[in-house]
């Protein structure tokens, strides 16, 4: 009888344990690391039968984007709603209510996890950012299922972005889209797009004449600056900043004046000046003023500008400063355009060069927005005692150059995850909450122009970086999660809805992920690429191709089966050929197998390596090289109109 009564005694206890041990849910992963989690019990579910309500007509927006932005993960629509009485909301749906909590500020939010999901902001922005949170969480749960708990979350930095050099490489407005959704998914909120630049000399047989150079938007009043080979109409540039403005994303336009400025002397010659080099502009001449005042006015003026923003960047990095007159000149033109950006209504933003101009000539500092990217062109004590507002963009820690054997060609993540933030300007390193820094970006400068780099290469740079900046520079101060486990886990998410720019398919490492039996001529297919780390292999049975006949293709890249020069296999992408030493030839039965990596891309025919096409120099002259990169995305979108039987299609996914 004891017995019995002790092992009762014993079964209630270790019951009562059970239950009190039960393990409230961990911190969800999510990129930025949420600021505050206080976690519950259990899970709550997500179905076809979940809404997404919102209280106000100004959510309406936030509820529609994760009701259409789940269906992209997913595959499976969620319905948003109007409500004005929260209490009737099923379980397992969501409900978004604006709130007055000063301590969210204007992008934080709060997330209540219970029966149903109550979501509150401030601003529509705030409820946006919330949204992204809930399905990034979502993705770690195939849609079903979110953890119970609360969150409340907002950012260490009002200014959390990404500059990229689109003058000395065309990038396709299309891209800059896809890559404002992804920005937005991370919580990236300012988008710089450098709209006009030039290669170096050097590279281009040390002529001025001959150096690449392109202004990329569309000017009504001086249409011949727009670029020919690539460029932004303007009603398709206002809308793409409207478009990115509903995310959460400020674009900020920049024309680059007065260095940095052969776009302009290759349109007016009498523009240049001799002295410092034709891509410096004339400061001494009034024709300068005259044309760039017009210039900027075209894009500012009216009811609807083509800048949409509440921001404008006006270039003035790296002008010389060899005499002092011409730094006296060069900091009144600062000044000057300053000002003249201000006239309408918007807050300038310069490059940071006022200590290596450093002059009598006041220029204003109250309300412009400096960005310091090194500490030699401004020193940032300085720059923040003069009364400017700084953003954080030091060349030695977030630059990239691709291929350029400078800077960074993939950026450090350990050591922006683990140690650099906006307070980390190069050798200086301000107090967390210090009002002069507004936050942080990272640059991708195109300098090398004409070496082979592709919107494919830059992107497959960038986007790590983007995740990684996006956790420096909303959350430094309230991470906890380590470099490995976050550089792992955060290749478990999209980078956003829809979008995959970086052409995986997903499937276990060193196994087939995509086949087909039979390839039919002009068929269009699921798959748009397969990028690095992957091989196409493929059966061909050969019949006579004319030159030009192509094997796959999509919008941004053609592989051909003979090429449109000589008839050997190859391809375009971003308007280089790149060309293996292998012909088609009619009759032949081969196995072919195409690898591509980030440095390279190979040719096995019949299992023997044919021709590797790999990253190696160049000569500009016999003094000057420079690095040029022959790597593929491996179009799979849509079938060419050959003659040959294309069979066994195999992508497989390779771990080196």
């Amino acid at each position: 009888m004891r017995n019995r009564f002790f092992t009762a005694c014993m079964a209630m206890l270790c019951f009562a344990m059970s239950n009190s041990m039960k393990a409230e849910n961990d911190k969800p992963f999510v990129i930025p690391e949420l600021r505050e989690w206080q976690g519950a019990e259990g899970m709550t579910t997500i179905n076809a039968k979940s809404k997404v309500f919102y209280t106000d007509a100004a959510l309406q927006q936030a509820a529609e984007a994760m009701t259409e932005d789940y269906g992209l993960l997913f595959g499976k629509a969620l319905k948003a709603k109007s409500t004005k009485d929260a209490s009737k909301v099923a379980a397992g749906s969501i409900i978004i209510s604006l709130s007055d909590d000063k301590e969210l500020g204007d992008e934080g939010y709060s997330i209540e996890i219970g029966d149903y999901v109550a979501v509150k902001a401030n601003t529509t922005t705030g409820a946006y950012w919330a949204t992204r949170t809930l399905l990034q969480i979502l993705e770690q749960n195939k849609g079903t299922s979110l953890p119970k708990g609360s969150i409340r979350d907002w950012p260490d930095y009002g200014v959390r972005g990404f500059m990229i050099d689109c003058g000395r490489k065309y990038i396709p407005l299309d891209y800059l889209k896809q890559y404002s959704k992804i920005m937005a998914y991370y919580k990236m909120n300012t988008l710089q797009v450098h709209l006009n630049d030039n290669g170096f000399k050097q590279y281009f047989g040390n002529d001025w004449n001959e150096t690449y150079a392109a202004f990329r938007l569309e000017s009504e009043l001086f249409p011949e600056l727009t670029a020919k080979d690539g460029y932004y109409g303007k009603d398709e540039f206002r809308q793409f900043q409207k478009d990115a403005a509903k995310m959460g994303v400020n674009i900020i336009p920049e024309i680059d004046v007065p260095a940095h400025s052969l776009a302009f002397t290759h349109y007016r010659k009498e523009f240049g000046t001799e002295k410092y080099g034709v891509d410096h502009l004339d400061l001494f001449n009034p024709n300068v003023y005259t044309f760039l005042d017009s210039l900027f006015t075209e894009y500012l003026e009216g009811d609807d500008p083509v800048f949409v923003g509440k921001q404008v960047h006006i270039g003035t990095d790296e002008y010389s400063n060899a005499e002092k007159e011409t730094v006296e000149k060069f900091r009144a033109f600062t000044d000057h355009y300053i000002r003249h950006i201000e006239s309408f209504g918007k807050q300038a933003c310069v490059w940071g060069a006022l200590t290596h101009a450093k002059g009598d000539t006041p220029v204003k500092s109250e309300n412009v927005i400096m960005h310091i990217w090194y500490n030699g062109y401004a020193n940032p004590t300085d720059m923040k005692e003069q009364g400017y507002q700084l953003i954080s963009i030091p060349d030695g820690s977030v630059y990239i150059v691709p291929a350029a054997g400078y800077y960074y060609d993939y950026l450090n993540l350990p050591y922006l995850y683990n140690s650099w933030n906006p307070t980390v300007i190069g050798n200086q390193k301000f107090e967390f909450g210090d009002p002069a820094i507004l936050g942080g970006m990272y640059a991708v400068w195109n300098d090398v122009a004409g070496n082979g780099i592709s919107v494919d290469d830059i992107h497959h740079r960038c986007y790590p970086g983007l995740q990684t900046i996006a956790a420096s520079t909303r959350s430094p101060t309230y991470k906890t999660v380590p470099f490995e486990e976050f550089n792992k886990k955060r290749e478990t998410l999209s980078e956003a809805p829809g979008v995959n720019e970086m052409g995986i398919i997903k499937g276990a490492p060193n196994s087939v992920v995509y086949e087909l039996d039979v390839i039919k001529p002009g068929k269009v297919y699921p798959v748009k690429e397969a990028s690095y780390g992957y091989t196409i292999s493929f059966h061909l049975d050969a019949a006579k191709e004319e030159r030009g006949t192509l094997l796959f293709s999509n919008k941004d890249t053609e592989f051909y089966l003979s090429s449109p020069i000589d008839g050997r296999m190859a391809f375009v992408r971003d308007g280089y050929l790149n060309t293996f030493d292998y012909y088609v030839r009619e009759g032949w039965d081969a196995d072919i197998r195409i690898e591509c990596t980030n440095t390279a891309t190979r040719l096995y025919v019949n299992g023997k390596l044919v021709d590797e096409l790999k990253r190696a120099k160049r000569w500009a002259s016999e003094k000057t090289s420079y690095d040029y990169v022959p790597t593929l995305f491996f179009p799979l979108e849509k079938a060419g109109n050959f003659k040959s039987a294309v069979t066994d299609l195999k992508v497989e996914n390779f771990v080196r």
